[in-house]
């Protein structure tokens, strides 16, 4: 769709939707090399070189936080291929304050991993030091299919969810 210009010619600023590819979701670390390993050990993601240290005018100006320096890594997520989009994992030398996790505020909410069993993976994650923000729960879904999942949350605290779809077998549930 786009939209007439004031000289009635269409504006391409304004053509919906816009041709995009999603790349990647940043994530800020405390310490982003602890946290790396632990999406690279629990959950198999590879790292994309090279490792990132960003600072300059370019910086603060693009981030709008002066004398803005970041240090990190992109780890490629798992099952994409080479491809595929990452995780980036980045640290600042200044941080702001963490408020409390909530799985309800708005904004960014969690990241999502299909896993083959969902209480072995919360096992796993808890192992590496994430902690339990529910239950591991299976719901029924319009289609007759259910999943199974819960929230769990990084060593740094980022809400992570881990899901298990299964579909409806011909049959089942019927009398």
């Amino acid at each position: 769709m786009t939209h007439p210009s004031p000289a009635g010619q269409p504006d391409r600023a304004h053509s919906l939707p816009l041709p995009a590819r999603y790349v990647h979701t940043n994530l800020i670390a405390t310490d982003w090399q602890a946290l790396a390993r632990f999406y690279e050990t629990v959950f198999g993601c590879v790292r994309v070189p090279p490792e990132r240290d960003l600072a300059g005018p370019a910086m603060a100006a693009g981030t709008g936080l002066p004398g803005a320096h970041l240090r990190g890594v992109h780890l490629r997520l798992p099952g994409w291929g080479e491809t595929g989009p990452t995780l980036e994992i980045f640290t600042y030398d200044q941080l702001a304050d963490r408020p409390p996790i909530a799985v309800n505020r708005p904004g960014f909410g969690h990241l999502a991993f299909s896993v083959a069993d969902v209480a072995a993976a919360q096992t796993a994650v808890l192992a590496a030091g994430g902690r339990p923000v529910g239950e591991v729960v299976t719901v029924a879904v319009a289609g007759g299919g259910r999943v199974t999942w819960c929230y769990v949350t990084d060593p740094e605290g980022n809400v992570l969810e881990l899901q298990s779809w299964a579909v409806k077998a011909p049959g089942e549930g019927e009398n």
